[in-house]
């Protein structure tokens, strides 16, 4: 079966919220998929939407299939580098705070010749 991945590194969107409206699209047309994260009212998906873009794109240059038939067949994130910072306090103390950030991977497919849908 032919793929064409696409990777976001280092994106600075904690991966617990990513991981919300990366399990949205999983399993999902694309057209379906881009129209769910067009309507979802989250910040993570719109550097989704733009990741499935370039998936997509990918597959287009690798003349996989047309972007109609196309499959989102793995979609995962996992937890990239956390920055570290500090936040002063009263009577000389500091909070912690992390931010987090996350690696985003889509891999698209188009569907097996003589594969039923």
């Amino acid at each position: 079966m032919a793929e064409a991945r696409a990777v976001l590194r280092f994106v600075r969107i904690a991966p617990r919220k990513a991981r919300v409206v990366v399990d949205l699209i999983r399993g999902q047309s694309v057209p379906q998929a881009l129209a769910m994260l067009k309507y979802t009212p989250r910040a993570a998906s719109k550097v989704i939407a733009k990741l499935l873009e370039s998936a997509v794109a990918n597959a287009e240059q690798k003349e996989i299939g047309d972007r109609e038939a196309m499959r989102v067949a793995r979609a995962y994130v996992d937890r990239g580098p956390t920055h570290k910072r500090f936040r002063a306090r009263s009577m000389g103390r500091a909070n912690s705070i992390h931010k987090r950030t996350s690696h985003i991977t889509i891999v698209v497919s188009a569907p097996e010749v003589g594969a039923r849908a």
